[in-house]
């Protein structure tokens, strides 16, 4: 490439400097947009500091967080079902019925890097953050050293960052794949930064020093041995691949290395999109002012209760010098008439609108985000059917956000498909028997398994890097359950046998089920065996005469029979 085309200062790779100059271009475009105070905001408001920074001069500071109520809401709402993805060939490309088991075995190690990194949690997170401050990000790595219970090791790591520590190479795009470049910051501790810079063989790793306040975006929260790093991640033109370079304002941490894989490993969550700007607009930005209105309207009724709310007495001070204000106290006066000595004033009313300006202001914000007095649960159901709708039309508002979180999923789990691809390599999976082995087991006496641990390369997910399509969903609560109701039901009617019924059933709700299934496979395969039908004895046994009863009847008839153990000749 021609050294005026690069894209750090005309140059391929990144130093230091160059590195340090993007982190500064762009630490002025979110300076510029106003970043920082919106995050620093919005995050008062919705943890409860909501007059943070106002001189009240002794006047009361009420607060009433419904900013936080519907914030949990809106996020519940979206977060609350199980976010299943299911990989499975596509079946329009030549050769997808042999993916078929390729796809079984992502589909379950997607199932374990969901429950390794509690994804249901990270997205609660990833979706609040984008409620409170504009933007959700996923960052995924590759842990070399993770322990995985075989000889192959190394894992994918996920964690949610805050979007005042990501920069895009154009903030006028807000889609990830197409950057130039992306920055991640952090801040790490001095003695860590430097341990790595020096088992890196980085030159100059002891001037590593804090930063200054300069650097500071709150300098209430920096500590004095913290520096902040740097993590650039670019795509390389010629082979496709990520790169990337760590470094701080001073010295390399790690010289710029290839990730393996070909996507950015970020998810990039927008709450709502703002035209030419990678940053999105946060819900509760427009309603702070609501909640401003309402501290206020309850400070000045709060001050207004303090100062004129409660009764006053008015007394002659020519009469009575001090007034005594004791429960059963006397109060003595000289001479004149004691009803013209001291009476009581009134103390004043708040007009009752105010009550209801306050609880129309709070309840036309909560409707107008869908958080209806149905949706939240104030509402006695009178109707489940009429419930169920509103419910359904509350949740309205909130569909276009649900269809964003899960495309940012269906992102992420495409990432997982490309560390898969790079850098599992050769793995031990629970694949099914192959036939070729029915005749090894029957040699050695026992049955064929279903399943078996074979070794999988995970590299041939990359002669395919398009035959395999992601499929993103809510996995309902109740799934499971009405599955299992539906095979109550099929095995009570007699549609299903035990065996088929134990076959579909989910995983967990029967102990040692798969040896129950072979048992009973092995018990229907077992031959009968019949009694002799001759040289060896007779068919029937005597198994003794029968019982007559000798109640009421024929008592005479019953005795003969008793007697001479047969009927004949008696009847």
């Amino acid at each position: 490439m021609s050294g005026d085309l690069g894209l750090f200062g005309g140059r391929d790779r990144p130093d230091v400097a160059s590195a340090w100059k993007l982190y500064e271009d762009s630490e002025r475009f979110n300076s510029a947009i106003g970043l920082y105070d919106t995050v620093r905001v919005n995050e008062n408001f919705y943890i409860g500091k909501q007059w943070e920074g106002v001189r009240s001069n002794g006047l009361p500071t009420p607060q009433f967080n419904f900013l936080k109520r519907v914030v949990g809401f809106i996020v519940a709402t979206i977060t609350t079902d199980d976010v299943k993805v299911t990989a499975s060939p596509l079946s329009a490309v030549p050769g997808a019925d042999e993916l078929v088991e390729p796809a079984r075995i992502v589909n379950r190690e997607f199932e374990a890097i969901t429950e390794r990194n509690n994804i249901p949690a990270l997205l609660r997170e990833f979706t609040r953050n984008a409620a409170v401050d504009g933007d959700g990000c996923l960052y995924s790595w590759w842990d070399p050293d993770m322990e995985t219970g075989q000889a192959a090791r190394g894992g994918i790591r996920t964690e949610v960052i805050e979007n005042t520590r990501v920069r895009f190479g154009n903030p006028n795009d807000r889609h990830v794949q197409s950057q130039p470049w992306i920055i991640i910051t952090r801040q790490s501790m001095i003695r860590e930064v430097k341990l790595r810079a020096a088992e890196n063989g980085m030159a100059g790793w002891d001037a590593i020093c804090p930063d200054g306040e300069e650097l500071a975006t709150d300098p209430v929260k920096r500590c004095g041995d913290k520096v902040t790093e740097l993590l650039l991640l670019w795509r390389d033109r010629d082979s496709g691949e990520i790169w990337a370079f760590e470094t701080t304002r001073t010295c390399a941490i790690r010289e710029p290395y290839s990730t393996g894989i070909r996507l950015y490993p970020i998810c990039w969550l927008n709450w709502d999109y703002v035209p030419d700007c990678y940053h999105g607009q946060a819900m509760i930005t427009g309603l702070i002012p609501n909640q401003i209105f309402v501290n206020k309207i309850w400070a000045a009724v709060m001050l207004s209760n303090q100062r004129g709310a409660f009764p006053k007495v008015i007394y002659d001070k020519t009469r009575i010098k001090n007034w005594d204000n004791r429960v059963g106290a006397a109060i003595g006066i000289s001479g004149g008439d004691v009803n013209s000595v001291a009476r009581n004033m009134d103390g004043t009313t708040v007009s009752p609108q105010i009550p209801r300006i306050l609880e129309l202001a709070v309840e036309m914000t909560e409707k107008c985000l869908g958080a209806t007095s149905v949706a939240l649960g104030d509402t006695k159901p009178d109707n489940t059917s009429a419930i169920i709708a509103l419910q359904r039309a509350a949740a309205t508002p909130s569909e276009m956000t649900k269809q964003n979180l899960y495309k940012s999923v269906e992102d992420l789990y495409r990432i997982y498909l490309e560390f898969m691809a790079r850098a599992y390599g050769q793995r031990l999976v629970d694949m099914e028997t192959p036939a070729e082995l029915e005749e090894t087991f029957a040699f050695i006496g026992r049955e064929k398994p279903d399943e078996i641990s074979l070794p999988f390369d995970f590299s041939r997910l990359r002669l395919h890097p398009m035959t395999l399509k992601l499929d993103v969903g809510a996995s309902s609560y109740y799934s499971e359950i009405a599955a299992i109701q539906t095979l109550d039901n099929l095995l009570t009617g007699g549609h299903i046998s035990a065996l088929q019924y134990l076959e579909r059933i989910p995983d967990g709700y029967i102990p040692a089920r798969r040896a129950l299934i072979n048992e009973m496979k092995a018990a229907q395969a077992a031959p009968v065996e019949m009694p002799a039908t001759g040289g060896g004895g007779p068919i029937l046994q005597d198994i003794g005469k029968p019982e007559i009863p000798t109640g009421g009847g024929f008592p005479a008839l019953q005795r003969k029979v008793l007697q001479t153990g047969t009927t004949e000749r008696l009847v």
